[in-house]
């Protein structure tokens, strides 16, 4: 089994960044494809970004594209989502979710491993 532990999450102003990580425990996921999810109030969870598992591979929804970056660094069993001019339509629950897979997904039904979230609030 793997756990997944979210953090970085807070309260930012609408143009500022926020990173967040997730820490996997339980079994190395240097051989995991890794992505991350959101989802906001009254809104069915959506796509964000995935990694490959060797970081060559990387994918991003439309609307992130060119502000966000996703990183993993597998000798610490870690995943990023570095957050730059941050929309406050980005206020969502964050999900990081990992598939031991030789590339990445794009699809939330396609990962095995969910964590809890982390909250991220962008005021205008």
């Amino acid at each position: 089994q793997v756990q997944l532990v979210e953090s970085g999450g807070g309260l930012v102003q609408a143009g500022g960044s926020l990173r967040l990580s997730c820490a996997a425990s339980g079994r190395t996921v240097s051989r995991y494809a890794m992505g991350w999810f959101r989802q906001a109030p009254g809104k069915e969870r959506e796509f964000v970004a995935a990694i490959g598992w060797s970081g060559g591979s990387k994918y991003y929804s439309d609307s992130v594209k060119g502000r966000f970056a996703i990183s993993r660094d597998n000798a610490k069993n870690t995943v990023y989502l570095q957050m730059n001019s941050l929309k406050f339509e980005d206020t969502a629950v964050y999900y990081c979710a990992g598939v031991r897979s030789d590339y990445a997904r794009v699809r939330g039904d396609e990962y095995d491993y969910w964590g809890q979230g982390t909250q991220v609030t962008v005021s205008s």
